[in-house]
């Protein structure tokens, strides 16, 4: 079986190279490309052209365009890679009969109310970015592919920058923080990503029926200020130099942090359709993050 990747450094692309490995023959492409095969998805003509000349069994897009706020701004970049590009990949997939597994976002909702949406709820964008994630996913059911999305929300990773990283450096540098606290989601490691997709896809071949759109988050939810104090006290109990008190990080209104896109205040996500199609557990928020947190950090400092 060949699986050909798309966005292969970012976060769930890394994790998804080790995933993906034992199911086939990988291919893995960055924007830069490799082999001669460019992973451009800005490019849709030769985006097609070289889906063709590869003939993959199975696609799986870990691409995006991610900036958020740069997005207002960008809207047409935006709409090309996430909206366009990923109905071009269903139509070849599906030209071949192929698979195809695309992420999307928590981003498609408007974030209104305290419950988890599940798949079926209807979807609202506050900004270019959810807009442009839902159009992609729109494209890829109506581009006739046999697939799977996967919606997800706070992504993290060890490898590069993330949250718990800059909270931590933040940490070290002042004596006050202020975190935004009525943003409430679940903190999903890209290891968890690619680990369930995997799992996901090797069920989906043998058994074609379980294709379609899964919410697909840790367990458990925090606000972002609650995510804050958790990787600052974990780091605190190891004996690392935190200079800021545990009183002393502050929550605050996302309307105290203006940002050119909205984001949505309840990005809880229901899994339980996942979970059950799949026979799965999805671990709690915290055991990722102090996984993460470990590898990253190390083992604690002695005193």
């Amino acid at each position: 079986m060949k699986i050909l990747l798309f966005g292969k450094n970012g976060q769930v692309g890394w994790e998804l190279q080790r995933a993906l490995a034992p199911l086939g023959d990988l291919i893995a492409l960055d924007r830069r490309g490799e082999r001669g095969l460019s992973g451009d998805l800005s490019n849709l003509d030769a985006l097609a052209a070289m889906v063709r000349a590869v003939a993959p069994d199975v696609i799986v897009n870990a691409a995006a365009y991610t900036a958020v706020d740069r997005a207002e701004a960008e809207a047409g970049v935006a709409a090309t890679i996430n909206g366009a590009a990923p109905g071009v990949l269903a139509r070849e997939a599906a030209a071949r009969g192929a698979w195809l597994v695309h992420y999307s976002s928590d981003y498609v909702f408007d974030g209104s109310g305290d419950r988890p949406r599940d798949e079926s709820s209807a979807c609202s964008p506050l900004s270019v970015y959810g807009r442009t994630k839902l159009d992609g996913e729109l494209a890829v059911v109506n581009g006739g592919a046999k697939h799977l999305i996967f919606r997800t929300s706070w992504i993290y990773a060890a490898r590069g920058d993330n949250f718990a990283r800059t909270m931590l450096r933040l940490a070290q540098e002042r004596e006050r923080l202020r975190v935004v606290a009525d943003q409430v989601g679940a903190p999903t490691g890209a290891e968890l990503i690619a680990d369930v997709t995997a799992h996901a896809l090797r069920m989906a071949l043998r058994d074609p029926r379980l294709g379609g759109l899964y919410h697909l988050a840790a367990g458990g939810d925090t606000s972002w200020h609650g995510y804050a104090k958790h990787v600052i006290e974990w780091a605190r109990e190891r004996g690392r130099p935190i200079r800021v008190a545990p009183d002393a990080i502050e929550p605050i209104a996302s309307s105290d942090y203006p940002a050119a896109a909205r984001r949505p205040l309840n990005s809880r996500l229901d899994t339980e359709r996942l979970r059950h199609r799949f026979d799965l557990v999805l671990p709690d928020w915290r055991d990722g993050v102090n996984r993460m947190l470990a590898e990253t950090l190390g083992p604690p400092v002695e005193t």
